[in-house]
């Protein structure tokens, strides 16, 4: 081959001009492929899309916010009104307390007056007796029947004396023989009368005047009334001997006696009393319409604030389904501005790209019009010698198809080379990503058998008896507030978490991308250096094999040619393969693993939130009626005491009050004040006292929730006389609805009783029951 250039150099010219020919056409092939796959793919590449998408997403973000700020503006004004209707349940608090107190005050005062009153009137026990034996003892008295002028009760009571105490009859000829069974005491008995008495002394003026009621006249006939003792006196000397004169404070004088009584017996102010009665009954009847409209009214305020509190409570709910939309929205608008900035940098890197390649095209078409001129000025120089070249060649196509053999099993072991590697890469990704899905899948394994465990205690534990599970409710109950507590500790704890989450998520997020990139150049400059390595290689065997001296040939290179210009042009061709980036084979069995966990783990948390709710609402509701109930319960027992205390104690005031704001944690403290006391705590009460309280507050009880019977034993041990009778008569009202079985050694408890059972040792060491029916034992008495 040597000779044959050095004998034609004119066929080595034309030989030198064909294969750059050759590789100047298959260069301008790849060129014009490399431009319609950079044409097609500029032309696949669509911002006007993104654009529109981040155009929506931009109207959404607004909306959103838009709806946020109407939330947020909602739960202000729904805060707002709490606020207020909160001030207005206080306020009125603080008034029906007033009106509570005052109420209670009158209830105390009524029933001080009432038990005065009933000991004023009551009858004794001989005459109580007859009465109820003539089927008289609940006819009204006279006292009850009588309405006097403002000023002249005194008057009026002097004179009337015992009589106050008279018992209405329809006649008294029919009791007249009655009256011999009538051995012991006293008894007034009167009938209504008809027929008016007129005064007798010019200028006179009867007390029967001052009176308005039952016809009192036979009483009070003959008796005058004057303002002052010295109108009195004045009327004295006109007064007949069956005749009298009384002034308004009391002072009765006759035409030769005069009586004046100032001693603080039962019988006075007996009409007082029943007039400072009837005006605190009014009082009391209106007292107890403010309170029912009041409470009324609170519970009109509660309903609007149970309304208002569950209005806050779905729009905080709007609030965070809202920010989480936000924060959904602005991600989705941030990576779609980064997708549409890369996509935006792509375009711009093809566009530049097919600029270079078109430019690139025009000087190898310019390279291959100066190589065909050459190539037919070497032909032309050749046609003397064809004999001889055809000889060459064949010696010439022979060479090239040994030539071409080698290459193409050069080129064919470099491909499998490659692929070899290409495989191994791949392989270890799939080892890496196999070994990352066992972890999870590990982890998964172990979270499913916590929570097969846990739904087997569960489940254990809903198939427990129905008692124990209400005897734990108490409990649970009481621990509830601290589950609150830790609750709302766990939320905050759970928003920070959150928080760092997303802040580690994005961060996660970023150093992934970071490390992309990384890795794409770093696989980028590793098949560059593979493929200038075997490049290198190739080119210094295909020199080798074609006995090609390097001197000659880089003498034989154009002037303008030089190796910065080379490694220029490596470069743009290492930085076109390095754009292609790396290929996953792995991509798509990764992709579905981890859509796989996300659809997981959504459900999971579908289901944590689902069970969240129905355990707040749960605990919403259940505070909510034990609220109701506990409050409904603590004022029917307060009013309960509030009206039996003063019958107890014959007057003085006692209620129940919270010691806390928060119904579910309030302790209950009692305040108990007996007649005269001011004490400041019920542990300033004697033995005595405290047994009536107590009395009172289990009696207020029983009224609510009566029980089947109820055992008293030695209640009336600390009492005197007076406050035995009253816990007996307690007692026996109570009785009504109530069996009482108490156990006494007190002659007047014993009394109230209707069946008596006594232990007595007739022989020692041997006890017998004795049993006594009380109203058997009564009529053998009156026998």
């Amino acid at each position: 081959l040597q000779e044959h250039q050095r004998r034609w150099p004119c066929k080595q010219q034309a030989e030198v001009q064909q294969s750059r020919i050759q590789h100047l056409e298959q260069v301008l092939k790849r060129l014009v492929e490399r431009i319609e796959r950079l044409d097609k793919e500029r032309q696949e590449i669509q911002p006007e899309d993104d654009d529109d998408n981040v155009v929506i997403l931009q109207e959404q973000l607004a909306e959103i916010e838009l709806e946020a700020e109407q939330v947020i503006e909602g739960l202000l004004t729904a805060q707002n009104s709490i606020k207020q209707e909160r001030s207005e349940l206080d306020e009125s608090a603080n008034t029906l307390d007033a009106l509570r107190s005052r109420h209670q005050s009158i209830g105390g005062r009524r029933a001080s007056l009432e038990a005065l009153q009933q000991a004023a009137l009551e009858q004794d026990n001989a005459s109580g007796v007859w009465l109820s034996a003539k089927q008289l003892a609940d006819e009204p008295r006279l006292a009850d029947n009588l309405s006097v002028d403002s000023g002249w009760e005194i008057a009026v009571e002097t004179v009337l004396g015992d009589y106050l105490q008279a018992v209405k009859v329809d006649g008294l000829s029919s009791l007249v023989q009655s009256l011999v069974d009538f051995k012991e005491g006293s008894i007034s008995l009167y009938e209504a009368a008809s027929g008016s008495v007129s005064a007798s002394i010019d200028g006179g003026i009867l007390l029967a005047a001052k009176i308005s009621g039952d016809d009192t006249n036979g009483l009070v006939a003959s008796v005058y009334a004057a303002d002052d003792l010295d109108a009195a006196i004045a009327l004295r000397p006109q007064l007949q001997a069956h005749e009298s004169v009384i002034t308004r404070d009391g002072i009765w004088l006759g035409p030769n006696w005069l009586r004046l009584a100032r001693d603080k017996d039962s019988q006075q102010g007996v009409l007082k009393r029943q007039q400072e009665l009837e005006q605190l009954g009014i009082e009391n009847k209106s007292l107890e319409e403010q309170i029912t409209q009041l409470e009324q009214q609170r519970q009109n305020y509660r309903e609007t604030l149970a309304k208002d509190e569950s209005r806050r409570d779905e729009l905080q709910r709007q609030q965070s389904e809202v920010g989480t939309q936000q924060t959904i929205i602005a991600a989705s608008l941030s990576a779609l501005q980064a997708k549409l900035e890369q996509t935006q940098a792509r375009r711009q890197a093809l566009d530049t790209e097919l600029e270079e390649s078109c430019s690139q095209m025009e000087q190898e078409q310019e390279n291959v019009k100066e190589a065909r001129n050459l190539l037919q000025t070497a032909l032309d120089s050749m046609e003397s010698d064809s004999s001889e070249r055809e000889d060459l060649l064949k010696v010439r196509d022979e060479s090239r198809i040994t030539l071409d053999s080698a290459r193409q099993k050069a080129r064919h072991n470099k491909d499998s080379a490659h692929q070899i590697a290409m495989r191994y890469q791949s392989l270890q990704t799939q080892v890496g990503s196999s070994n990352d899905a066992k972890t999870r899948l590990q982890d998964q394994s172990a979270q499913l058998l916590e929570r097969r465990e846990f739904l087997a205690a569960s489940q254990a534990e809903n198939i427990a008896p129905l008692d124990e599970t209400k005897a734990s409710l108490e409990e649970r109950l009481q621990m509830r507030i601290g589950v609150e507590d830790r609750m709302a500790q766990a939320r905050r704890q759970l928003e920070e978490m959150d928080f760092k989450v997303r802040n580690f998520e994005a961060a996660r997020n970023q150093a992934e991308h970071q490390s992309g990139e990384i890795r794409t150049k770093l696989e980028a400059s590793r098949i560059e250096l593979q493929t200038l390595t075997v490049k290198r290689k190739a080119l210094v065997d295909e020199l080798e094999q074609s006995n090609f001296d390097l001197e000659a040939m880089l003498a034989e290179l154009a002037e303008d040619v030089s190796e910065a210009k080379f490694i220029e042009d490596l470069e743009r061709l290492a930085n076109r393969i390095a754009r292609l980036g790396a290929i996953n084979l792995a991509a798509i069995d990764e992709y579905q693993s981890q859509a796989e966990r996300k659809h997981y783990l959504d459900a999971q948390n579908e289901d944590l939130t689902s069970a969240l709710d129905s355990l707040e609402n749960a605990i919403r509701k259940i505070d909510r009626e034990t609220r109701a109930r506990f409050k409904e319960t603590f004022d029917e027992i307060n009013s309960g005491l509030q009206e039996l205390f003063p019958q107890v104690f014959g007057g003085g005031e006692a209620y129940l009050e919270l010691t806390g704001e928060d119904l579910l944690d309030t302790g209950i403290a009692i305040m108990a004040r007996p007649p005269g006391k001011k004490n400041s705590t019920i542990h300033l009460l004697s033995g005595g006292e405290k047994a009536l309280t107590a009395i009172a507050l289990v009696f207020a009880i029983f009224k609510l929730n009566p029980a089947p019977f109820c055992m008293l034993d030695e209640v009336d041990a600390p009492l005197d006389d007076a406050n035995v009778a009253r816990y007996a008569r307690m007692v026996k009202a109570m009785s009504e609805t109530v069996q009482f079985i108490y156990i006494s050694h007190n002659k007047i408890t014993m009394e109230y009783a209707d069946q008596l059972m006594g232990v007595t040792m007739h022989e020692p060491g041997c006890s017998r029951l004795v049993t006594v029916d009380i109203e058997e034992a009564a009529e053998l008495a009156a026998m």
